[in-house]
Order: structure tokens, then sequence, then C-alpha cells
């Protein structure tokens, strides 16, 4: 095997390869024992018999190839047309030999089977309240291009990250239709940026129906960086600088679309995200690997303080669970709920934004009464045409993001 040629059948066609070096075996107590091919400890497979006695059987020569295979996964070119089933033994077999923990090849194996099986490899992806995951593994997570529903609730995202370019991919736009980004500090510059591909060049998103800004420094005029999603069914702007108000009702309705649920939605319900697909046990790895302290001597500042402060994998399920817990109480104590969602029918402006003829009538003899109403009739008259004359299609801030670009 070291200096034969090697050849491979593919579509129909036979192709020579060259400069591939295959795994190298582990390393055997003979010295026979060198070829890949030669029998191995993992090719049998050992079990008691009734009397005590231990006894062997070979395995499967299925089960031998699908490991060659899992140890040379990196020389691996396309798994595309091969069966699902196949597919599965062969991602479990991959998981198995913790081949998603090695950072050389694990963004090059997982993008193989993302290209191959979609969303059968992860489908749900749920990071809420794991940035030290996010951050640790980004390579890897960018390969799960066929995402349907995606949480990063308090990743510490920020107005400027890099996953940004990655939520308005191509690929992903197709397939992602949940997409909770809480908490993450995010401000108006912030939205402005993650939406400049989508209203300027018309990419990305194309299909998210529920978004989740809230507990973001998001305020009235961000709202209008959303009118380039043309599915969006359902929004989050709890914890904002919105306030709830016949302006803020108004504006929602004529940019988006939208009315206020008077209930708090299920879709929002973070208790029911999860992860799903064959990759979920491979995130739960990754959680354990970077949950321990690493044995390398120098290792960054910032990782080093997060796994002390973090601790080990228990400990980082409780902390992250009780933060997560915390900050939903104290905050949502703090701010109402303000959930919006479109409606089966378009005919509910008489119910959401009263007439001004309405208005005018009701008694209002308290000098107070009739200064907040005012208030609240001038911000509903003044915001809507302001939200309108300010989505252009272009304007000297976008331009700047798409030189950025």
């Amino acid at each position: 095997m070291d200096n034969s040629t090697i050849y491979v059948r593919e579509r129909g066609s036979l192709r020579r390869v060259s400069d591939i070096v295959l795994a190298q075996p582990k390393p055997a107590l003979s010295c026979r024992r060198t070829n890949p091919f030669v029998p191995r400890k993992e090719h049998f497979i050992f079990t008691y018999n009734e009397e005590g006695s231990l006894r062997y059987t070979t395995k499967s020569l299925f089960d031998i190839t699908l490991l060659f295979v899992v140890d040379n996964i990196h020389h691996v070119d396309s798994l595309i047309g091969f069966p699902e089933q196949i597919g599965d033994k062969l991602f479990v077999a991959a998981e198995e030999n913790r081949v998603f923990l090695n950072p050389e090849i694990s963004s090059k194996a997982l993008q193989l089977f993302s290209d191959a099986y979609g969303s059968m490899v992860l489908e749900s992806l749920c990071l809420r309240n794991r940035f030290p995951l996010l951050h640790e593994r980004m390579d890897e997570i960018k390969t799960f291009h066929n995402l349907k529903s995606l949480d990063l609730f308090g990743c510490k995202l920020g107005d400027n990250h890099e996953l940004f370019q990655h939520l308005t991919s191509t690929s992903l736009a197709r397939s992602l239709i949940q997409l909770f980004i809480g908490s993450n500090s995010l401000s108006d510059a912030g939205l402005q940026r993650l939406t400049a591909p989508i209203r300027m060049m018309h990419k990305g998103l194309d299909c998210l129906q529920l978004l989740d800004i809230s507990y973001n420094n998001i305020s009235e005029r961000a709202l209008g960086y959303l009118t380039c999603l043309p599915k969006l069914a359902n929004l989050d702007v709890s914890g904002t600088s919105l306030k709830l108000g016949i302006g803020l009702k108004a504006t929602m309705l004529n940019l988006l679309g939208l009315i206020y649920s008077e209930k708090p939605l299920a879709a929002f319900d973070h208790s029911r995200c999860k992860t799903e697909g064959w990759a979920e046990q491979v995130v739960n790895q990754w959680e354990m690997n970077s949950s321990q302290m690493p044995k390398q001597k120098k290792v960054e500042e910032s990782r080093t303080s997060a796994l002390r402060f973090f601790g080990r994998q228990k400990f980082v399920r409780t902390v992250l669970n009780a933060t997560s817990l915390t900050h939903k109480s104290t905050e949502e104590d703090k701010s109402e709920r303000l959930h919006f969602y479109r409606p089966a029918n378009n005919d509910v402006r008489e119910k959401q934004v009263p007439s001004r003829a309405n208005d005018l009538e009701n008694p209002c003899h308290d000098p107070r009464k009739r200064r907040l109403q005012s208030e609240t009739c001038d911000t509903s008259n003044e915001s809507p045409p302001g939200k309108c004359s300010s989505s252009p299609t272009l304007t000297a801030e976008d331009i700047d993001l798409l030189n950025s670009y």
C-alpha cells in the first residue's frame, strides 16, 4: 500500500488518485501487523460463552471497510449518491472514533456529510447561553448549512460578529426558518449590518418566518431594516427600547404587516428548542471536551479564565441553566412581552389601530390625560411616514457596509 497506485471508480469513470497517504494503523505488538489489511484487534468481536471462556468472532467485511473509511475520512472527496443508511452508519462510526473532535479534519468531515445528507445531519441547533462553545467551534458550526432552527440567544455576538455573513449566506437562506438572536448586545447598527446583504443584494434569509431580537438595544428605527424579510410572520421585541402603544402597533402593521399578540406566543418558548440530527451527540462531545481544562502549557488568557470560571461539564450545565433562568425572570419582570404575529387575514386595522375620530371623541377632561393622548397621537401620526421614508434602497451607511463586504 505504500508505493502502489490507487484507482477510484466514480460516476461510471475510473480515475487514478495520487498523493494520498493512508492513515497509519494503531501500533501493535507484532511487527508483522503494519499493513492496514492485516487482521487487527479491532477486526474481531470478543465475547464470553456460558462457561466463561473467551471467544471471538470476526467482524463483517462491511464493518471493517467502514472503519477503514472512517480512519481516512479526510481523503474522501464526496459522499453524494451513497444511501442514507450507509451515511448514518458511517457518521456513527466517525463519532465513536472521535473524528469530529480533531480540529484538523472535523470541519472537512462535517462538510462532507452536510453536502450529501443535508438537514439529516443537523436540522436544529440550540446554543442558548453557550457562547464559549460557539466561539471555539465556529468553523464546524458554519458547515451546518441546512439548519431550520438556530438558537443563539445570549451568545454575545455584538454588532460585528463574523457569524453574520454565514447567517445571510445563500446556502443557509434556503432552509433557515427560525432565528433566535436575543440578548446579544445588538443595536440598530448590528441589525443594519445583519440585513445589509439582504436589502442591497437580495440574498439571504428568504424563508425566515420567526425572529427573536429581544433584550437588545433595539429602537423603532431598526424595524425598517426588517422589511426585507418577505416571510417574517413572528417577531419578539421584548426587553428592547420599544414601548407598547398605538404608535408601535401602527408602525408594525404598516411596515411589517404584524399585529400585537395579547398572549405570549408559544413559538418563542425556548424550552422546546433543542438540537436535532445526527450531529446531536457531536455537539455534546464538543461541550464535554471544552469543559475540561486544557493540558497544554500556553493557552490564551481569555480561554483559560472562561474554563476556570465554568469548571467541569456538570457545573457548566448548572451555571448555564441558572443563568438563563435568572436572566429570564429578572428581565421579564421588568418588561412586558412584546410578541407580534402576521394574522391570517389582513383586515385588522380597525382592531389594532383605532381611528382618529374615535380618539377625538373620547372624554379627556383631565389635562394630564389630554397631554398623554396628544403625545400618543403625535407619535402614531409621525412614526409611520418616518419609517416609510427611512427605507430607501441605498443610503450612505448602506453603501459603506456594501464596500466593507
